[in-house]
């Protein structure tokens, strides 16, 4: 998990490099889906027709932004949505894990495993880093490490398909940093795939709060 978290990090760095903060954030916002439907086959949750069609629905948000023509289709929308991949990877196997171990070992062991991993290959991208850029580069492990303890909590207390929908928050954020900060312009194909994607997203809680009332 670790490794995946890592690599997911840097997958997605990248993808700032070539695509913004916000049209990333757009393409990554696929991830939810990506977990509800790996939830299935690796965590033996039920997914069910109606998960499956809102899944597919998601997509075609994802095709929105895509916009896959042989005239415009820009390859570094793959990076951001491999990146979705990863982490909808490390989503899951968080949320197996949690069943047999306590927040902070995951967490514990997520850490030392990606800090060994990037150690690897870290030396050969160094660059130095100037006195104002260690301030942010510190501000931004604590809130790395604050944001990844309170994900693995969540999924230790709840099923990983329930609380998927919850990270579209994430893009809102994203989009007004990128916005404010970045001056990065919002497309009208981002906006309206993103809403297919929450859209979907939504109906996804809405269905797994309706199989849970009918539970025993």
């Amino acid at each position: 998990r670790g490794i995946l978290l890592v690599s997911e990090v840097c997958v997605m760095i990248y993808a700032f490099t070539k695509l913004g903060l916000v049209e990333s954030h757009a393409i990554f916002t696929f991830y939810p889906l990506l977990v509800v439907a790996l939830s299935g086959p690796i965590l033996k949750e039920k997914i069910g027709l109606e998960r499956w069609l809102i899944i597919c629905f998601g997509f075609v948000g994802v095709m929105i932004i895509l916009q896959p023509s042989a005239n415009i289709f820009n390859f570094n929308v793959i990076i951001p949505l491999f990146s979705a991949l990863l982490f909808a990877l490390y989503g899951i196997l968080t949320r197996y894990v949690s069943k047999n171990d306590p927040a902070e070992t995951s967490f514990f062991w997520t850490g030392i495993s990606g800090a060994v991993a990037i150690s690897l290959v870290g030396p050969i991208f160094w660059m130095p880093l100037s006195k104002v850029d260690w301030f942010w580069m510190i501000l931004l492990c604590f809130a790395g490490i604050l944001g990844h303890y309170l994900l693995i909590k969540t999924f230790e207390s709840a099923e990983a398909s329930a609380v998927q929908p919850f990270s579209y928050f994430q893009f809102i954020f994203a989009s007004a940093f990128g916005v404010l900060i970045f001056k990065e312009i919002i497309s009208m194909k981002i906006i309206i795939g993103s809403l297919v994607i929450i859209l979907a997203g939504l109906c996804a809680l809405w269905v797994e709060q309706k199989f849970s009332k009918q539970k025993p």
